[in-house]
């Protein structure tokens, strides 16, 4: 009876956690703290566990998903698949690890109406991953801007919370987002790794009037760099290392986070918090947090 109970639990759970395709863009603000090598892992770890994921990739030129898997023929054309002259699925190169990647510069995530957008998140993914690129005031993009979670990848250092307090800061008063989830990354050790998220939240609390959620972190791994080497992944060429482990506890995770309605919804997303003079006088670095 308990096996009953607790397997249709389960199927209730998963019925409420999954509302149409949820959709996290993954960010850091500066170039280095791993945003695309979590993008790939996770949609390999994802892909893994059954799930249809599709990878928007903003990101040009070496730092781009498809030049991280060593290249990807037929990986993207939106503005067709936007104007309804070709189907996402022609579009949208499928990798041999099982998720998709569409490649769109981020200037031509532009000008499309949120219909339009909806569209495209109402295709087979059951996770939309945008791998974000900002621009240089550090602002996401429209498509971006149609996330459920912002995700920020952080490294562990005085500097690194620093940089991600200010990439949220930025983000918090161009697009009113009250709410982020941080991963720190490339950690040697889980209270490190606590340690981060406190000060980054209790600043980001104190001067933001922004909530932070813990979205786990991920090993510090020579792995990792090998696995670049070889043009894949660290969760498909080392499966048992940590950081494999790590990715793939992220992936079964956040299958049950909340399903908040995406950003260009008027609610429940509040208003940018106003920070006088005096108190941005008083603000400590991030890093004394």
């Amino acid at each position: 009876m308990d096996k009953v109970v607790s397997d249709q639990a389960e199927g209730l759970r998963r019925l409420l956690a999954r509302s149409g395709a949820r959709v996290i863009a993954v960010t850091g603000g500066p170039v280095g703290v791993g945003c695309t090598t979590v993008v790939v892992n996770l949609a390999a770890a994802l892909a893994q566990q059954g799930k249809d994921v599709l990878v928007i990739d903003e990101c040009v030129g070496d730092c781009s998903v498809s030049a991280m898997l060593g290249g990807l023929r037929g990986a993207g054309n939106l503005s067709a698949v936007m104007r309804g002259e070709m189907p996402l699925d022609d579009a949208a190169a499928r990798h041999a690890l099982g998720f998709s990647v569409l490649t769109t510069a981020r200037n031509n995530c532009e000008g499309y109406t949120v219909q339009q957008f909806n569209a495209l998140l109402g295709g087979s993914a059951d996770i939309v991953l945008i791998d974000a690129q900002l621009d240089e005031q550090g602002h996401l993009s429209a498509f971006a801007r149609e996330a459920h979670d912002v995700m920020i990848v952080a490294r562990v250092s005085a500097q690194a919370i620093t940089d991600a307090y200010a990439c949220m800061k930025r983000l918090h008063y161009a697009h009113a987002i009250a709410q982020f989830r941080v991963l720190a990354n490339h950690v040697q050790s889980v209270a490190d790794a606590h340690t981060t998220f406190a000060n980054l939240a209790g600043v980001a609390g104190r001067y933001l009037a922004v909530a932070l959620e813990d979205a786990g972190c991920i090993a510090a791994d020579a792995r990792m760099a090998r696995a670049l080497e070889l043009s894949r992944c660290v969760v498909d060429a080392f499966p048992s290392t940590p950081a494999a482990r790590d990715f793939r506890h992220l992936a079964a995770e956040l299958q049950y986070w909340p399903m908040r309605p995406a950003m260009s919804s008027p609610a429940p997303w509040r208003a940018p918090a106003t920070v006088t003079a005096a108190q941005h006088a008083d603000q400590p670095s991030a890093q004394h947090a």
